[in-house]
């Protein structure tokens, strides 16, 4: 056999024994597993909460003399604090609820009777509101309309020229309201806001201590800090 012929034969042997041995030696590729799906963090309004508010308002009065003529009118204005309860749905983007507010308030006013001259004034001491919603929101934004029924509490007191209480009546009256808000998620179940509202009362017969009958028309303009505290959970995760 030739020499050349043999020695490639024998190298051809060589290299096909030694093929296994270096492919075993080679590292292993390794393995990465694909991330997960990113979740977007949604804010869910859905749910029970409760709150506190406080705020300023001013209220506009004017007295009628029932049989004498208009007496002239004031603003009563003031502070007031309070709570509310409410309940809201969220179907996507959109936001439907009822809430019912009850507030301390001391809203007070007055002018000089162009009839008897004697001074008249007006105090709110307290109002409660039963109101839906129906709001938009951007995430963990959310402006909102509302609109209901709203309670009164109102005191009236007339004062001569030395400052003493010659008559006075109180009356519960009851009207109508509606309002705008805008309220921010900021932690976990808890959210802030700022609140409109305007509560018409219109006119009223008051009869006074004395007998004496007023006409006396009312409406009220209010804004509000709340803060709310919603039960449940507050996020819900959306691929």
């Amino acid at each position: 056999m030739n020499k050349n012929l043999l020695l490639a034969a024998v190298s051809f042997v060589a290299l096909s024994a030694a093929a296994p041995a270096v492919a075993a030696d080679l590292a292993a590729r390794p393995y990465t597993k694909a991330p997960p799906a990113a979740i977007a963090a949604v804010y869910d309004w859905s749910g029970f909460y409760i709150g506190i508010n406080g705020g300023g308002a001013s209220s506009h009065a004017s007295w009628d003399l029932v049989g004498f003529g208009p007496e002239g009118s004031h603003d009563a204005t003031g502070g007031t604090v309070g709570g509310q309860v409410g309940y809201r749905f969220q179907s996507g983007q959109w936001v439907f609820g009822v809430e019912g507010q009850g507030n301390w308030a001391d809203f007070s006013g007055d002018n000089v009777s162009a009839v008897t001259g004697f001074s008249n004034r007006t105090k709110i001491d307290s109002f409660g509101l039963l109101t839906g919603q129906v709001g938009y929101t951007w995430n963990n934004v959310l402006a909102y309309v509302k609109g209901g029924a709203a309670v009164v509490g109102s005191k009236y007191d007339v004062f001569n020229g030395a400052g003493a209480n010659v008559d006075s009546a109180s009356a519960t009256r009851w009207g109508g309201t509606v309002g705008a808000g805008l309220e921010v998620g900021f932690a976990p179940n808890w959210s802030v806001g700022v609140e409109y509202n305007h509560i018409f009362l219109g006119g009223k017969d008051v009869t006074f201590a004395s007998g004496a009958v007023d006409h006396i028309k009312q409406d009220v303009d209010m804004g509000l800090v709340r803060l709310n505290y919603k039960f449940g959970g507050p996020m819900i995760g959306r691929y």
